[in-house]
C-alpha cells in the first residue's frame, strides 16, 4: 500500500512538472517574435506533451504545421508532418497516420535530409506490417537502412540491420534474418551502442529460437537480460527476456530450468502489473509442466489461461490451449472433458474461419455497392451534360438530338442495368462457391479427425504410421480449400503462405517442429487448384520421408522448398536437406513413392533425386494451362 502511496504521490508530481513546463513554454511562445525560435518552441512543446497527453500533442503538432506553412519553413513543415505521423500511429489511425509520414517524405526530400527521409521510410515500414503488407515493408526498411549507410550513421544502420531481420522474420526468410540480427550486434560492439544493444541481442535470439537454434537463442537471450538489468530497463523488459530463456530451455528439453525461468518472469510481471506477460507466462508453465508429465499442476495453469483468454477475447493461442486442456484431461483420464475441450477447439476454429469468410465477403458487396453509386452518379453527371448541351445548339437540331439523346440513354440504361446485375450474379455466385470450399474443408477436417481418433486405439506402430500419413494427406487437401475461401482469389492459391502453413502442419504432426527449420527460398506465386492440390500432395510425401530419414535420432536440420515459374508453361520445384542423404523416394515401392510417381506425371513433370551434402528432389513440370 506503501508503494502505491509512493507511485501515485510521483506520478502525480511528474504530471504536475510536465504541465508546468508546457505552461512556461507557452508563455514562451506568445512573448517570441521570431519565427524560427517559435517552432523550436514549440516543438519542445510536442516532444514533452507525446508521452502525456497525445491530444494535446497533436494540437502542438499542427499549430507546428501551420506556422512553418505560414513562413514558408520547408526544413521545420516535414518534421512536424513526422510528428504528427507519429501520434495517428500510435493511436492505430493508420490511414491518416501514412498520409502525414508520405508528406514528410517528400518534405525531406525536397530539402535533401537524406536522415529524415531513412526514419521516415522506417516508420512507413511499420504501417506496412500492421497492415500486412510485408513485401512493401521489408523494401522501405531496406531503403531506409541503404541512406542510413551512405550516411554512416551507426546507429542508424543498427536500428535498420534489426527492421530487416524482423521483416525477414516474419517472412520466414531465417537464415537471411539471423544474418541481419547478427551484423546489428558486430556494429552495436565495435561501436559502444549502449541503447542499442539489448534491442540486436533481444531479436537475434528471437530469430534464433525461430530458426529451432536453441543453444543459441538462449546465450542471446541471457545476454539480453544481463544487458537489461545493468541498464535498468525495466521490470517489463526484464520479464520478457525471461520469458524468452524459459522458453529456450524448454525447447532443448530442461524442463526444470524452464520453470525456474518462467517463475522469475511471472515474479517480474506481476510485480510490474504486466498482464500481457502474466498471461503468456501461465501458459508456458502449464505447457512445460504438461511435458513433465505433471498433469495436475499443468491443468491449474491451462485452465487459467483459458479463462484469461476467454474474458479477454484473446483468440490467438486460445485454440491452442483448448488442446492443451483436452490432451491433459486425456491423460487424466477425464475422457468427456478432453472430448469437449476437442470439440470447443474445432468449433472456435471453424467460427475464426467464417468471421474472416465473412468480412471477405462484405469487402466484396462494399466494392460492388460502391461501384454501383459510382455509375450512378456517372450517369447523373452524364444527363446533366446532355441537357447543358441542348440547351447550347439551335433549335432546328433539338429533334434530332433528342431522339439520339434518348436512343443513347436506353442503351446506357439497358448496359447499366446488366452489369448491375452480372455484378450482382458473380458476388453472389463468388459467396456460393467461398461456401463450397467452406463446406468441403470442414468435411476433410471430419475426416482428418476421424483418422486421428482410429489411430489412438491402434497399437501396431507401421498401421499408426500409416493412419497419420493418411491424416496428413487429407490436411493438404483441407488447407488448399481453407486458403481458397479465405483468400482474394477464388481461382488461385498463393503456394508462398500454402507450403508455409502445409508445412508447419506436417512437422507439428510429425513431432518434428523442434528439430526441423524450414526455409522457403521462393516469392510469392499463384496457382490453381489443379496444380496446387498435387504439389501440396508431393511436398507432404517429400516431407514426411525427409523427417524419417534424413535427420534420425533426433537430429537437428534445415529443409528448403524453392518454387518457381521460370516461364509461363514451366513449373521448376526443388526439396532439399542438409541430413544424411538417405531417402530412395525415387526407386522406392511403398505408396509414398507410387503416389509421388503418379503425382508428377498427373502435372507433365519429370524428377530426379541428388544425394550431396544431403538429399535433393528436383521437379521441372510442364503445364498444359494457365496456372
Amino acid at each position: 500500500m506503501k508503494t502505491l502511496l509512493f507511485l501515485f504521490i510521483i506520478l502525480n508530481n511528474l504530471a504536475y512538472s510536465q504541465d508546468a513546463k508546457i505552461n512556461q513554454l507557452q508563455q514562451k511562445l506568445n512573448l517570441e517574435k521570431q519565427s524560427l525560435k517559435k517552432l523550436e518552441i514549440i516543438n519542445k512543446m510536442v516532444d514533452i506533451a507525446f508521452n502525456q497527453d497525445m491530444a494535446q500533442a497533436l494540437k502542438f503538432s499542427k499549430l507546428g504545421v501551420e506556422l512553418s506553412e505560414k513562413v514558408n519553413n520547408e526544413n521545420w513543415l516535414p518534421k512536424f508532418y513526422e510528428m504528427q505521423g507519429r501520434m495517428h500511429a500510435n493511436l492505430l489511425q493508420l490511414d491518416s497516420a501514412t498520409i502525414f509520414f508520405k508528406k514528410a517524405l517528400k518534405g525531406y526530400e525536397a530539402v535533401g535530409y537524406k536522415r529524415g527521409k531513412a526514419t521516415t521510410l522506417f516508420k512507413l515500414a511499420w504501417v506496412d506490417k500492421k497492415i500486412g503488407h510485408l513485401d512493401d515493408a521489408l523494401q522501405k526498411d531496406l531503403s531506409g537502412l541503404k541512406i542510413m549507410e551512405l550516411l554512416n550513421d551507426k546507429k542508424g544502420i543498427c536500428d535498420g540491420l534489426t527492421r530487416v531481420s524482423e521483416d525477414l522474420t516474419r517472412q520466414h526468410r531465417l537464415t537471411e534474418a539471423l544474418d541481419y540480427a547478427e551484423k546489428a550486434i558486430n556494429i552495436a560492439e565495435k561501436n559502444n551502442l549502449t541503447s542499442e544493444k539489448f534491442n540486436v541481442n533481444f531479436n537475434a535470439a528471437n530469430v534464433a529460437m525461430a530458426k529451432n537454434n536453441y543453444a543459441q537463442s538462449l546465450e542471446y537471450y541471457k545476454k539480453g537480460l544481463s544487458i537489461a538489468q545493468q541498464q535498468n530497463l525495466g521490470l517489463p523488459t526484464q520479464a520478457d527476456v525471461t520469458n524468452g530463456i524459459g522458453n529456450a530451455y524448454k525447447r532443448l528439453g530442461k524442463y526444470q530450468d524452464a520453470i525456474k525461468s518462467y517463475n522469475a518472469c511471472l515474479t517480474l510481471a506481476q510485480k510490474a502489473n504486466y498482464p500481457n506477460a502474466i498471461n503468456t507466462v501461465i501458459a508456458n508453465l502449464g505447457e512445460v509442466n504438461m511435458l513433465l508429465g505433471h498433469y495436475d499442476d499443468a491443468l491449474v495453469y491451462q485452465l487459467q489461461t483459458v479463462r484469461l483468454q476467454e474474458n479477454n477475447k484473446d483468440y490467438s493461442n486460445l485454440i491452442e490451449n483448448y488442446n492443451h486442456v483436452s490432451t491433459i484431461y486425456y491423460k487424466l483420464g477425464n475422457y468427456k472433458s478432453a472430448l469437449d475441450y476437442k470439440q470447443k477447439a474445432f468449433t472456435l476454429k471453424d467460427s475464426i474461419a467464417s468471421m474472416e469468410s465473412d468480412a471477405k465477403m462484405s469487402e466484396l458487396l462494399t466494392q460492388y455497392e460502391t461501384k454501383k453509386k459510382e455509375e450512378t452518379i456517372a450517369y447523373q453527371e452524364s444527363k446533366i451534360s446532355q441537357q447543358r448541351l441542348i440547351q447550347s445548339l439551335s433549335f432546328g437540331f433539338v429533334a434530332l438530338l433528342l431522339g439520339l439523346l434518348a436512343f443513347g440513354f436506353i442503351s446506357y440504361r439497358n448496359r447499366s442495368r446488366t452489369n448491375i446485375l452480372l455484378a450482382a450474379k458473380n458476388a453472389k455466385i463468388e459467396l456460393l462457391l467461398k461456401e463450397v470450399h467452406h463446406r468441403v474443408k470442414n468435411n476433410l477436417e471430419v475426416v482428418s479427425s476421424l483418422l486421428s481418433l482410429q489411430s489412438a486405439q491402434i497399437k501396431d506402430l507401421n498401421t499408426k504410421e500409416a493412419m497419420l500419413e493418411s491424416q496428413n494427406r487429407v490436411n493438404s487437401i483441407g488447407i488448399v480449400h481453407q486458403k481458397l475461401y479465405q483468400g482474394k482469389k477464388l481461382g488461385a492459391i498463393e503456394m508462398k503462405d500454402y507450403f508455409l502453413n502445409l508445412s508447419e502442419s506436417i512437422l507439428n504432426s510429425l513431432g518434428a517442429e523442434k528439430k526441423v527449420t524450414l526455409d522457403l527460398a521462393m516469392n510469392q506465386l499463384d496457382l490453381d487448384i489443379d496444380t496446387a492440390i498435387p504439389l501440396g500432395l508431393i511436398i507432404n510425401e517429400l516431407l514426411t520421408n525427409t523427417v524419417k530419414y534424413a535427420f534420425p535420432q533426433n537430429e537437428q536440420g534445415t529443409i528448403t522448398i524453392k518454387l518457381e515459374k521460370p516461364h509461363d508453361n514451366i513449373l521448376h520445384l526443388e526439396v532439399s536437406d542438409n541430413g544424411t542423404g538417405k531417402s530412395g523416394i525415387t526407386h522406392g515401392t511403398g505408396f509414398g513413392s507410387l503416389l509421388v510417381s503418379l503425382l508428377t506425371r498427373q502435372l507433365n513433370g519429370i524428377m530426379k533425386e541428388e544425394n550431396q551434402n544431403g538429399t535433393t528432389f528436383i521437379f521441372d513440370f510442364q503445364l498444359n494451362h494457365s496456372s
